[in-house]
């Protein structure tokens, strides 16, 4: 008689969470480290806690703020595609499945850029939200029940009005220097950034990781269908409404202060699912360690290509996450091609 591997292990993936934490606490040490002034990264580290000249004004001002956003701003990410996938249940579903990201620059472009609140106001971030939550709305209203591909196709639809709809107000911008900027920033990045902008985002960010972690259980009943999940007790339409809010607060904040950042929230929950046994639930906290270390690493790499103007870090997600992306369509053509169009 053979045991299956869940009842074999019934905590599978124990290790993981420790490692990953492991792997963003050096990260996140050599991050304070790189840039145009190289410090040691154990320098890097007491520059945090004494006052060492240069180095600790480099560290406090310019890489801190850096390092707490990648981080800040991966982790949600990653749980946002976590938890849209699972309730879903689908592998391809991320935020911007649901034009999320493009909702979310529209309003944070329309916010600046036609003089409605400042950079570093809160109403940046609460614009960014509403165009994602508007996007998200659109695509379910128009999607309903009809599976996978219409969901896709509803998502690429809104997505691309939302898109076209920024290009528009960049069109009318009546001052060259702003569009130039607000190109720049739509390609995602997180160089020039200070505390402000920890601060104007972080709040948005941790409630919605929290909104999201508190719906594991629930996701994990879905696994087994929305009518059996109701007949355990869990009210699904009140946790749909949660996720989707969750994802578009976290996807709002992140574009507001970053720009557009794709593919880490669709690639990190695949990196870590395996290993927890395919359970949504404990697929959420390892999903967001999973995307906080992959921005974070792809911070890193932007501020090591040797090149005039920094690679803006949106532009090397999307070049590393769509063969990755192919990869894991090519892997799962079977399992997708069952699912009910």
């Amino acid at each position: 008689m053979t045991t299956s591997p869940t009842l074999a292990n019934p905590r599978p993936g124990r290790w993981l969470v420790p490692a990953v934490g492991a792997l963003l606490f050096v990260l996140a040490v050599i991050s304070l480290g790189v840039g145009p002034a190289r410090i040691a990264p154990l320098t890097a580290a007491r520059a945090l806690v004494e006052d060492l000249g240069p180095a600790s004004v480099i560290v406090r001002e310019l890489r801190l703020p850096r390092t707490l956003l990648a981080l800040s701003i991966g982790f949600t990410l990653g749980l946002v595609g976590a938890a849209l996938q699972g309730l879903l249940r689908n592998p391809l579903a991320d935020a911007a499945v649901f034009g999320a990201p493009q909702a979310a620059a529209f309003g944070a472009v329309v916010t600046l850029y036609f003089g409605f609140a400042g950079a570093l106001s809160f109403a940046l971030p609460a614009a960014a939200i509403l165009g994602a939550l508007a996007s998200i709305g659109l695509v379910l209203l128009v999607a309903g029940r009809g599976g996978l591909v219409v969901l896709v196709l509803a998502g690429l639809a809104v997505g691309s009005l939302f898109g076209a709809a920024t290009s528009l107000a960049i069109n009318l911008s009546p001052n060259p220097y702003a569009v130039t900027e607000i190109v720049f920033w739509l390609l995602g990045s997180l160089e020039d950034r200070s505390m402000a902008h920890v601060a104007l985002c972080l709040p948005f960010l941790a409630l919605a990781s929290l909104a999201l972690l508190s719906a594991g259980p629930a996701l994990r009943s879905l696994t087994l269908g929305e009518e059996a999940a109701a007949s355990l007790g869990i009210p699904v339409r009140r946790t749909r409404l949660l996720v989707v809010a969750a994802s578009a607060v976290g996807a709002g904040a992140a574009v507001a202060v970053a720009g557009a950042i794709g593919f880490v929230g669709l690639v990190s929950p695949h990196l870590v699912r395996a290993a927890v046994g395919h359970d949504p639930a404990r697929t959420l906290l390892p999903a967001g360690l999973a995307g906080a270390a992959l921005l974070i690493g792809a911070d890193i790499a932007v501020r090591l290509v040797p090149t005039l103007v920094e690679i803006k870090i949106g532009v090397l997600t999307a070049g590393l996450g769509v063969p990755l992306f192919l990869l894991i369509i090519a892997r799962r053509r079977a399992e997708l091609a069952e699912m009910p169009a």
